[in-house]
């Protein structure tokens, strides 16, 4: 296969999963248990197509242009889309229909539901990365953001706003990303180099799973 790269470059995205589907012999890609990606193999297991989903306008647009993609083999071909594997188009402009097929499966979850998939609070903080997940706090996600840093039995300002106030899946939606509402709230522990490095390592980690990045 000319795209060697396709199976970590789809296992380094947030939620993804795979399975081997052996009645079809398919390479399949998950996100919350929908396939977003395919690698069709031969008899001989080897890849034939790479099967993605784009919107149906442009899925039309992209087979018009581009000789080596057709509507999905197998698949509903108003919405999905076969690639050849050995065939001609760049490398670039096939990460990028991967990102969107990715993106357009996880934002048909609801948004409490893409931030469980995506393993992020609203604010852009993997909460299973910190050492006070569990005790004390129980989760921004899990607790609807009433997380132990926040007054007694409200959410957080910035969960309160994001989720709340503008029904976000994460602050990455707004267009005032990183606001004076983050930058209020923090950590007093922190020096004002520590608090900024997080700002900015949060506001990179949501702008990177809003256009499909890892």
């Amino acid at each position: 296969m000319k795209y060697p790269w396709i199976d970590g470059y789809l296992l380094a995205r947030r939620g993804v999963t795979k399975d081997l589907q052996p009645e079809w012999n398919w390479i399949r890609y998950h996100v919350g248990g929908k396939m977003f990606a395919a690698i069709l193999l031969d008899e001989q297991d080897k890849p034939v197509y790479i099967n993605l989903k784009l919107e149906p306008l442009e899925g039309e647009l992209m087979r018009q242009q581009y000789p080596d993609i057709i509507p999905g083999y197998y698949s509903n071909k108003r919405h999905w889309n076969s690639v050849l594997a050995d065939g001609a188009i760049p490398d670039e402009l096939l990460r990028h229909w991967l990102d969107r097929s990715y993106l357009l499966v996880l934002r048909g979850f609801n948004k409490k539901t893409q931030r469980e998939l995506l393993g992020l609070s609203v604010c852009g903080t993997d909460c299973a990365a910190c050492p006070l997940y569990g005790n004390p706090c129980g989760g921004c996600n899990e607790s609807c953001g009433k997380v132990f840093h926040a007054p007694a039995g409200k959410a957080c300002p910035i969960y309160a706003c994001c989720s709340g106030k503008h029904r976000f899946a994460t602050c990455a939606e707004c267009e005032e990303l990183p606001c004076a509402l983050w930058l209020s709230t923090r950590d007093p522990s922190m020096t004002d180099e520590q608090f900024q490095a997080s700002v900015d390592a949060r506001t990179a980690t949501l702008l990177r799973a809003k256009t499909g990045g890892r």
